[in-house]
């Protein structure tokens, strides 16, 4: 027993030292995170899985209460906007239009809540082994795509059944918009899940701010209510308005799937603001992920 201790001491010993942890350093910092992350893929693909299955474990509907949560948001939005206040008598096909933005606002709202959590509920596996914390926010990102795929599926059968199935250039829109909502999705997360070791408050605040976010988005009213009101008197406020990137998304799924909204007012330059929100994104994106980098080295004692 003590020879094959011994054997195995010698062949660790010959091992060459490995630095286990991100390296300083914008840009070789960024590909090595880059590298290490890819080299865990498959354990992403795991806790993609695992954050699946967990979410609706001894769940009778099981995955079916994805689409339970947005379909009674849309029935509450759709009688007491639509119907009791008269929203829908000036939105054609309101049902289509409150969708579209709720299954946008969904995907965003679950990317930030759940990765915010991301890196404390996972405490006790970060305590015990090394592997790059990114791929907690990022499972989180993976298990939302999947939801949103459901819902996508829900939405274009509903443009289906009204006989308004979206067709030609406003497709377009939707792969701008998506890649600007995950890119701002995850950048939030990763931030917010590192911060959220050190300070717990970070859970409260996200909420908060969230509720802010999602009535200061056009999803339970249209564009067109905003412009009557800001312009022209308020440009300020209109552009203030327009620099949330949730507000250009939502504008861009509408333009993608709520085919009834044709010729209705848009912002602007929409394809314009998408790509530079995209390109801000971006950069934000590789911002978070070095803020994220030079955190996470106390994760372990904070937790």
């Amino acid at each position: 027993m003590t020879d094959i201790a011994t054997e195995r001491a010698v062949r660790l010993a010959a091992e060459p030292l490995r630095e286990a942890g991100p390296r300083p350093g914008f840009a070789s910092g960024t590909l090595s995170s880059l590298r290490d992350i890819a080299a865990h893929r498959e354990l992403m693909g795991f806790l993609v899985r695992r954050e699946l299955k967990s979410r609706y474990k001894d769940s009778a509907l099981g995955f079916l209460w994805s689409l339970i949560r947005p379909l009674a948001m849309l029935l509450i939005y759709y009688i007491a906007l639509g119907k009791f206040l008269g929203a829908a008598r000036s939105i054609p096909d309101f049902a289509i239009f409150i969708y579209t933005g709720l299954t946008a606002w969904t995907l965003f709202n679950e990317i930030v809540t759940i990765g915010t959590a991301s890196i404390v509920a996972n405490s006790g596996l970060i305590k015990k082994v090394y592997l790059p914390r990114e791929v907690f926010p990022l499972s989180v990102v993976g298990s939302a795509v999947f939801n949103f795929l459901i819902q996508l599926g829900i939405l274009l059968g509903a443009t289906v059944v009204v006989g308004r199935f979206p067709s030609g250039t406003r497709w377009f829109y939707f792969p701008l918009s998506l890649a600007v909502l995950l890119v701002f999705a995850t950048a939030m997360a990763l931030l917010l899940s590192a911060v959220n070791v050190y300070l717990r408050d970070v859970g409260y605040l996200v909420e908060v701010a969230l509720m802010i976010l999602f009535w200061a988005s056009p999803i339970v009213y249209s564009w067109a209510q905003v412009q009557k009101t800001l312009y022209p008197k308020h440009v300020t406020l209109e552009q203030l308005y327009l620099a949330n990137p949730v507000t250009v998304v939502v504008v861009g799924f509408q333009q993608s799937f709520w085919v009834a909204g044709t010729g209705r007012p848009i912002p602007d330059h929409l394809n314009e603001r998408l790509w530079i929100s995209l390109a801000v994104g971006v950069l934000l994106l590789w911002v978070c992920q070095r803020t994220f980098a030079r955190l996470q080295a106390n994760f372990a004692q904070e937790l």
